[in-house]
């Protein structure tokens, strides 16, 4: 779990352990009541407090002109364009305290992690954190403006803070929503534990899919997120390695002694 000791101006320190939470959060946003009309449909939102932008991954097409016309109730659209099934959409920022979790927490010791993802009628976030009593103050604000809220995960950061935001998104921002939907099915089947508790067929044959479709998008979205793993992989093994040889030096210097 990483530490931090911080000075303040009085010259005394504090002493911090970092750690984050993933949760989840419902509140009467009108994108919001949109996801959880349509399950397929997901939203990864990024906002400074003067734009937003948003990408769309729909399942429908027809969802996508749904979630526009929603969106241009509340914000003005500056630009958009699409790929595919993902829509990117610039917007003028529409957060209020009745539909932001950032608002709400701003002048809080908290580090959203951006982007902010909605499906399924939640909002779901990922929060770093250096004090415990500061989360307890977010979940009361939150709270009393009558969000709903849920943890999924508390633990502490292990390593780098800064490796530990820039991963994340720079891993999975590759995947379709099929691969990731296949990924997370084998994963929830034991296709993952060892032994395994299922296997290709057995999974494909449970979520009524081709096996061969099945498998595609699984081993393409195990590629993908090998690829983008692999030069943190090799960062680490890199600095591993140096701290071992350290150890080591300081081991003969000492024995010289």
């Amino acid at each position: 779990m990483t530490s931090i000791i911080i000075s303040s101006h009085g010259g005394k320190t504090c002493h911090m352990t970092v750690f984050e939470v993933l949760c989840r959060v419902k509140h009467r946003g009108n994108l919001l009541a949109l996801s959880e009309r349509h399950p397929s449909m997901r939203v990864y939102t990024w906002c400074n407090r003067v734009n937003e932008i948003l990408e769309v991954k729909v399942g429908d097409p027809g969802e996508y002109g749904e979630a526009r016309r929603e969106l241009a109730k509340v914000a003005t659209i500056v630009g958009e364009s699409e790929e595919g099934d993902i829509h990117l959409i610039e917007s003028t920022c529409f957060c209020t305290k009745d539909n932001s979790v950032g608002l709400n927490i701003e002048d809080l010791p908290v580090l959203m992690v951006q982007p902010e993802v909605m499906r399924g009628g939640w909002e779901y976030y990922r929060l770093i954190l250096f004090r415990h009593e500061d989360f307890a103050e977010v979940m009361r604000r939150l709270e009393a403006r009558g969000f709903t809220v849920e943890v999924l995960k508390k633990s502490g950061v292990r390593g780098s803070l800064a490796g530990c935001i820039l991963e994340a998104d720079s891993i999975f921002s590759s995947l379709t929503g099929k691969q990731m939907d296949a990924l997370m099915r084998a994963y929830t089947r034991g296709y993952y534990r060892l032994p395994r508790g299922a296997d290709i067929q057995e999974i494909a044959r449970a979520e009524r899919v081709k096996r061969t479709t099945f498998q595609e998008h699984l081993k393409k979205g195990e590629n993908k997120i090998i690829e983008r793993i692999i030069p943190y992989m090799r960062l680490y093994s890199g600095r591993s390695r140096d701290a071992a040889e350290l150890t080591s030096t300081k081991g003969k210097l000492m024995d010289d002694d």
